[in-house]
């Protein structure tokens, strides 16, 4: 399958690995503003590159687009790619308001393309495999799932738009999203309502950094879903101190984030994210060597999450899935990744070549979007606030 970029920000560099290693897939073609990604982009595919989405859709050796453009940008080049008949791939979140993603779905179902959003950790491994479980029956009736993920998210350098919610900033649209759709797998039903707190703490970093909702779905099933994005807290410290990517980390770092943003001048941070960005003169080559003394990589998760059954309580993780139940405690281990978020591109191809059904469709990351949503309404109104648009788990 011959895949086309948009965008070379921060969701195309986690994803680059996976897009030089699948083997199903050829990067042809890719589009950005910046003139030093797509020189740099030449260089690392020798693909052609181009300065708008318009064109990059127009060339005829394209199949599908992985979009991976500012979330405010998706309506439109969605659209745009439907016309020309690309199938697609886009960032979560899928958009900013379920009118958004609504004419988005409509679009790509009217050219009778593929809508695929993602990445997102739903696609992992552990987490499907611990949905698998549950669907077995072996341990009776799913009940309550826990998860909780403490990071430095908002911490990190950031564009201002970042920092606005009403664009998509804070932790809840970038970092709920994955929250959500790992719940929404697991439990495998339609969500029925939410209740939520979310909060600003800094004053200069106005974006949420943190929330906790409650979760419940139509089967009596409920979610308790707690994120913090400030800093403080490293719940890999639950994983074996496996990061979110799948790789060790290395605990000397702790607090690293702060330190570096409380040591620089105003102005500066909008510098730091640009030129570490791709093409930047601090742009860092990710490693993509094979062989035995490349670092070892397991399967990426977000955090600590249990989902609890009448007769077993079920924790994920980047090695396998731990298994606690009345006989006592057991593990359930998956080999490591040959190739990073392979599960995205591999849901993208069964789509797209052999016609398959994808999750993660355009209805599925519509009711992500409304949950994400839910959660500020129902912080903000002191309520709960029931679910419309969801659809049940494939």
């Amino acid at each position: 399958m011959k895949l086309g970029i948009a965008g070379m920000g921060r969701g195309f560099l986690v994803m680059q690995p996976t897009l030089a290693l699948h083997p199903d897939i050829h990067v042809v073609a890719g589009m950005d503003p910046r003139a030093e990604a797509r020189q740099r982009f030449v260089r690392d595919f020798g693909a052609y590159s181009y300065e708008s989405f318009e064109a990059l859709c127009a060339d005829a050796d394209v199949d599908a687009v992985y979009i991976a453009s500012p979330h405010q940008f998706h309506r439109e080049q969605v659209q745009i790619a439907a016309r020309y008949g690309r199938h697609m791939l886009v960032e979560k979140p899928m958009a900013l308001t379920l009118d958004d993603c609504r004419a988005m779905t409509d679009a790509a179902n009217a050219a009778g393309v593929c809508l695929i959003v993602g990445h997102s950790h739903g696609f992992d491994t552990p987490v499907r495999r611990t949905r698998q479980l549950i669907q077995s029956g072996a341990f009776g009736r799913l009940r309550m799932i826990s998860a909780l993920n403490y990071t430095d998210f908002l911490y990190r350098p950031r564009r201002r738009e970042e920092l606005q919610t009403q664009l998509g900033g804070g932790v809840i649209f970038s970092q709920g999203s994955h929250q959500i759709d790992v719940v929404r797998t697991i439990a495998g039903g339609r969500a029925a309502s939410v209740r939520a707190y979310s909060g600003i703490w800094d004053p200069q970093r106005a974006a949420e950094s943190a929330y906790s909702a409650l979760l419940t779905f139509e089967d009596g099933a409920a979610a308790s879903m707690v994120y913090s994005g400030n800093a403080h807290f490293d719940s890999d410290e639950f994983c074996g101190w496996v990061g979110e990517t799948g790789k060790r980390k290395d605990q000397r770092n702790y607090g690293a984030a702060r330190r570096l943003l409380n040591s620089m001048a105003p102005g500066e941070e909008d510098a730091l994210k640009r030129d570490r960005g791709y093409g930047g003169p601090n742009y860092i080559q990710p490693n993509l060597a094979s062989s035995s003394n490349a670092p070892r990589v397991h399967h990426e998760h977000f955090g600590l999450l249990i989902a609890s059954c009448d007769r077993a309580d079920l924790r994920p993780g980047p090695r396998g899935i731990a298994i606690y139940d009345d006989e006592g405690v057991r593990f359930d281990p998956l080999e490591d990744p040959t190739v990073p978020r392979s599960e995205v591109i591999d849901e993208l191809y069964a789509a797209v070549i052999e016609g398959k059904k994808p999750i993660h469709s355009g209805e599925w990351g519509t009711a992500n979007l409304e949950i994400c949503l839910a959660i500020l309404q129902s912080s903000r109104e002191n309520r709960e606030i029931p679910l419309l648009h969801q659809i049940n788990a494939i």
